[in-house]
């Protein structure tokens, strides 16, 4: 078997933004074996549960051991599509981007939420909020968006 059959990664889209555990390569790289499955993007893993995913008008459900992949510059959002708990592991390469994450947990945890530094912190990464859109979803799928 030549090492191009077993080293390759999926290739996702949005058109197929979903990928099945079962449509993973894997490989033998002598004291380990590896699964290959990304190249550098944002991803979410399902460990647990079914996910939902909105991306650029469409929807796509995901469960565990399925890898969904969130191009750049796409809108996107995503949500745990029952009501048991759900974990996925959240990839996002080249490293970067995952900062926007770590600086918006320090402005949730320091208090009250400003607005106006969330604002400049999505300006801040280049990210673009929608609140009617994020609505939109959340009410034909029920979603909760707020603690209780």
């Amino acid at each position: 078997m030549l090492v191009e059959d077993v080293l390759t990664f999926m290739n996702v889209s949005l058109s197929h933004p979903v990928v099945g555990a079962a449509e993973t390569s894997t490989g033998n790289l002598g004291v380990v074996g590896a699964r290959f499955i990304m190249d550098g993007d944002e991803y979410s893993f399902i460990l647990e549960g079914q996910w939902g995913f909105w991306q650029g008008g469409d929807v796509a459900f995901a469960g565990p051991g399925d890898l969904v992949y969130k191009p750049r510059d796409v809108w996107h959002t995503f949500w745990n599509a029952t009501d048991r708990p759900g974990r996925l592991l959240e990839i996002i390469s080249p490293a970067g981007f995952d900062q926007f994450f770590v600086e918006l947990a320090a402005l949730v945890t320091s208090g009250p939420v400003d607005g106006d530094a969330v604002a400049a912190l999505n300006a801040a990464y280049g990210l673009q909020v929608d609140p009617n859109g994020t609505a939109r979803i959340a009410a034909e799928y029920r979603l909760v968006t707020v603690p209780r």
